[in-house]
């Protein structure tokens, strides 16, 4: 059983920036899609930001621009670079892998895709 582990979260004021990391039990070198996705009370999850295979990079729209997934395999961690966050950015953030599918540029942001989860890191912004 692969098991994700998120770590980074916490506080940050608006207009600051965060680093969220995701350790992978498993071989991410492997996997097929990577994603981050988030949650805040009283809505549904949401991605954030995916990686397929190919290295490509796809982001939600109220993303874009601000924050950034990469992937180092040899060490077998997923991030989320979040610059210039905003209020609307706080939730609970989670990271996910894939190792059956793949994803493509609409694909990457549904959650059935993905095989394994973490248990989600806390952002909170503060204004």
């Amino acid at each position: 059983q692969v098991q994700l582990v998120e770590s980074g979260g916490g506080s940050v004021q608006a207009g600051g920036s965060l680093r969220l990391s995701c350790r992978v039990s498993g071989s991410l070198d492997s996997s097929r899609c990577v994603a981050w996705f988030r949650q805040s009370p009283g809505n549904e999850r949401e991605g954030v930001a995916g990686r397929s295979i190919n290295g490509r990079t796809y982001y939600a729209d109220s993303v874009k621009g601000r924050f950034t997934i990469s992937q180092d395999n040899a060490k077998a961690m997923l991030y989320l670079e979040m610059n210039s966050v905003q209020p609307e950015d706080g939730a609970i953030y989670y990271c996910a892998a894939d190792w059956r599918w793949g994803c493509g540029s609409s694909s990457w942001r549904l959650i059935t895709v993905y095989d394994s989860w973490g248990q989600g890191t806390q952002v909170t912004i503060s204004s």
